[in-house]
């Protein structure tokens, strides 16, 4: 691909030239231009930034204001990636109207070059509402973190075949509303396939096996930067924390034992001048 800008269509391509697309989420600038520099296709600034950089419970207390917030910091980082921001809880679910206006503000507000939201068969009319409003979306469907009480949980969907069908019929139910891609998160990887040969456009899975269009992982635990759980289909490439509580220690180690600052981490002024500021407060 280009390294200009990712676009909708260069995203739609990947599918049928049968390459993988690679899309990470960012929740901020230094990891933004991180992602940007490895040379992903998507950074998903996703709602569950509430869980991983601003310690809540769960994602559903995220805010629209939270997530322009860092919407708008990873678009500076972000260059050539395609940014999609994550509409939170409660933002598109109200109605129609509500759900262009705030798809809206993130785009206008934040920067982001498309809007992602959960559910299927019954969104499917805000997605085609949003998309006619000229708004790139792209769906989620399986386990939706948003509604995960209402799932039993965050555990896998679609192990019967029942349940594996309603999936794969809201995966079409958003392509025909115009979405451009879906993730599909937590099923089990025969679905995975059969979700990507069921739509003709791009599958990303998150614990959808590897027979999907493409992948996405949470950068902070691809890297073993949040360590509250991690998830099983979660491969750790480098394990950061450990390395970065190290530093702070022997940071705190040399400031205990005055080792840091040490010359070459100080500012000097002149001779003349510490002889004349000393001078200066002798006097009365």
């Amino acid at each position: 691909m280009a390294e200009s800008k990712v676009s909708v269509l260069d995203i739609i391509q990947a599918k049928k030239d049968g390459r993988k697309l690679v899309m990470v989420t960012a929740y901020d600038y230094p990891f933004g231009l991180m992602a940007d520099e490895a040379g992903v296709d998507m950074a998903l600034v996703g709602d569950s930034l509430g869980m991983v950089v601003l310690g809540l419970d769960s994602t559903v207390p995220v805010t629209l204001e939270m997530m322009i917030h860092h919407i708008q910091a990873v678009v500076r980082g972000c260059k050539r990636a395609m940014v999609i921001g994550d509409m939170p809880f409660m933002s598109y679910n109200t109605g129609i109207r509500d759900a262009i206006i705030n798809a809206g503000r993130l785009m206008k507000e934040g920067g982001c070059d498309a809007i992602k939201l959960e559910g299927g068969v019954d969104f499917a009319p805000v997605v085609r509402a949003i998309v006619k409003a000229g708004i790139p979306v792209q769906g989620h469907v399986g386990l939706t973190p948003q509604t995960a009480s209402a799932l039993g949980g965050f555990k896998m969907q679609g192990k019967d075949a029942g349940a594996a069908r309603k999936i794969i019929d809201d995966a079409r139910a958003l392509e025909a509303a115009g979405a451009f891609s879906i993730v599909a998160e937590a099923v089990p990887a025969p679905l995975g396939r059969l979700l990507a040969e069921s739509v003709t456009v791009p599958v990303i899975g998150i614990g959808a096996g590897v027979d999907v269009d493409g992948q996405v992982l949470v950068t902070h635990d691809m890297v073993g930067l949040f360590d509250r759980f991690v998830p099983k289909f979660v491969k750790q490439y480098t394990m950061v924390r450990p390395t970065i509580i190290d530093a702070i220690k022997a940071y705190g180690k040399d400031v205990r034992a005055s080792a840091f600052p040490a010359a070459e981490h100080s500012f000097d002024m002149s001779d003349a001048a510490l002889v004349a500021l000393k001078a200066s407060l002798k006097e009365k």
